[in-house]
């Protein structure tokens, strides 16, 4: 049923003028299931205080809740089509009171972990782009066929939702910014072996796939008591994102997969000054795939101490900072950047080397990325202690990656279970940190049993590289110009 309503509800955006693309078809479903779950939960709370003998306070205001303006229902239970709002009247009320006064929440919150301050945040970052009333009310209808009231219910609509992601993430370059392909996550996962009690965070969450699946791995451990339970919803996961669109969905994943008000903040990560950075503010593990390619600013390049304008290495150098001492990490970067000869490139590796043991490197193929070109590696490392020995296996699923051949769980096996005491095999051996170049700590290798090199560069990733080696140049020029 439910794999039905979500097909109507694509059906009917497909035809919607003010959606184009599988972008606005996640962003527009997500804020109307955000209202229907947020109507069922203040249902059941009201429920269960009535049961308990106290009085439940709404946080909406009845006018604003689901049951009034999207679904009233008549004495038998049905749509009350009186009552109900439709055509130019329904879009009239959703853009003009409905988001305004849900915008409203993020001034009134006490604060920014509390439900209420997400509504406001999300109701501030997106619009509604269903402009035909008619539209909007179909939508609405199959949405209100929806029900999250048991575990088996919300389960089936976490896993049409991955689906909806996923789609997403394969529509096109934005799109793929935020879906990292859930068996290379669950991989990274097995390895870092997260515990209850343990903070673990992602710093660029897009969808929050990371943190679902890292939800999905602690939930599922046996004898979990009611204690437990209660720290996974309120004391384990934590993310930011500073795009509009990946918070909401962030937000709304994370409710389908059973967290009621996600530890999520909208934010650019990257404008925190690491230097404030304190102990309490640190973390147990961090999982991430932070955005690479882009151009940060040199006023948020000032917050760190390797400057670069290349974003992944500023993610990077905030999460070695964000972790505490003896943390596990697990981090995708591009493979460049084991031998970029860069000035932060190099700084940046002799950083990691030192302050972390940086054990094992996972060198994944082309096309592990659907619609990415670059070639990844994924970074496994713990802080506190300098890398004595890095492991590295080179994943080859024997045959070409892409739409119709995507990873799989079984792809990811041998590397979990060699990864366990290192072992050496015909994918995978070790090399002593005593042996890497001391003047670029240099870390691709060639497998030494006659696979791959770990990293083959293109010649526009060698002409990136050019442009940042000329830019870092006319940076400095211009530092000795002004001190003149």
């Amino acid at each position: 049923m439910f794999e039905q309503a979500f097909k109507n509800i694509d059906d009917a955006l497909w035809k919607e003028s003010g959606c184009t693309t599988e972008l606005d078809y996640t962003e527009q479903t997500s804020w109307l299931l955000f209202l229907k779950y947020l109507d069922g939960l203040e249902q059941d709370k009201a429920d269960e205080a009535a049961l308990e003998g106290r009085t439940y306070s709404y946080i909406l205001d009845p006018a604003y809740r689901w049951s009034s303006w999207a679904a009233p229902k008549d004495a038998a239970g049905n749509l009350d089509h009186n009552d109900a709002l439709t055509g130019d009247d329904l879009v009239d009320f959703v853009d003009r009171q409905l988001f305004p006064y849900l915008h409203g929440f993020k001034r009134r919150a006490s604060g920014p972990d509390t439900i209420e301050y997400k509504i406001g945040e999300i109701f501030g970052e997106i619009k509604n782009k269903i402009r035909s009333g008619y539209t909007l009310r179909d939508i609405i209808d199959h949405i209100d066929e929806l029900r999250f009231r048991s575990q088996v219910e919300k389960h089936e609509l976490s896993a049409l939702y991955e689906e909806k992601i996923k789609r997403m993430g394969n529509a096109g370059r934005n799109g793929g910014e935020y879906y990292t392909p859930r068996p290379l996550i669950r991989a990274m996962i097995r390895v870092t072996a997260p515990k209850i009690g343990e903070r673990i965070y992602d710093g660029a969450c897009g969808s929050a796939g990371f943190l679902c699946e890292a939800h999905d791995y602690l939930s599922s451990q046996p004898n979990l008591s009611t204690r437990d339970l209660e720290t996974l919803q309120t004391r384990t996961f934590y993310g930011k994102e500073k795009k509009s669109l990946a918070y909401v969905i962030a937000i709304m994943n994370l409710i389908l997969h059973g967290i009621e008000a996600p530890n999520i903040q909208h934010t650019n990560t990257l404008a925190e000054n690491l230097a404030d950075v304190q102990e309490k503010d640190r973390f147990d593990v961090i999982l991430a795939n932070p955005p690479f390619g882009g151009k940060e600013r040199p006023e948020v390049q000032q917050n760190f101490p390797i400057r670069t304008g290349e974003t992944a290495f500023l993610f990077l150098q905030h999460f070695i900072k964000m972790l505490r001492a003896g943390g596990r990490a697990a981090i995708v970067i591009k493979n460049t950047f084991l031998s970029n000869s860069d000035n932060a490139s190099v700084s940046l590796r002799k950083l990691l080397l030192e302050s972390c043991n940086l054990h094992t490197i996972l060198d994944c193929p082309g096309g592990t990325f659907q619609g990415a070109g670059v070639k990844t590696v994924v970074l496994f490392f713990e802080k506190g202690s300098p890398t004595r020995k890095v492991w590295y296996y080179q994943l080859d699923p024997g045959r070409n990656m892409g739409k119709t051949n995507p990873l799989n769980d079984a792809d990811l096996a041998e590397f979990i279970e060699l990864q366990k005491t290192y072992a050496d095999s015909a994918k995978s051996w070790s090399l002593d940190a005593a042996s890497i170049d001391a003047a670029s700590y240099d870390l691709s290798v060639k497998n030494p049993n006659g696979g791959e090199a770990v990293v083959h560069r293109s010649p526009q990733e060698i002409l990136d590289e050019i442009a940042a080696l000329d830019a870092e140049s006319a940076e400095v020029l211009a530092s000795i110009r002004a001190m003149l």
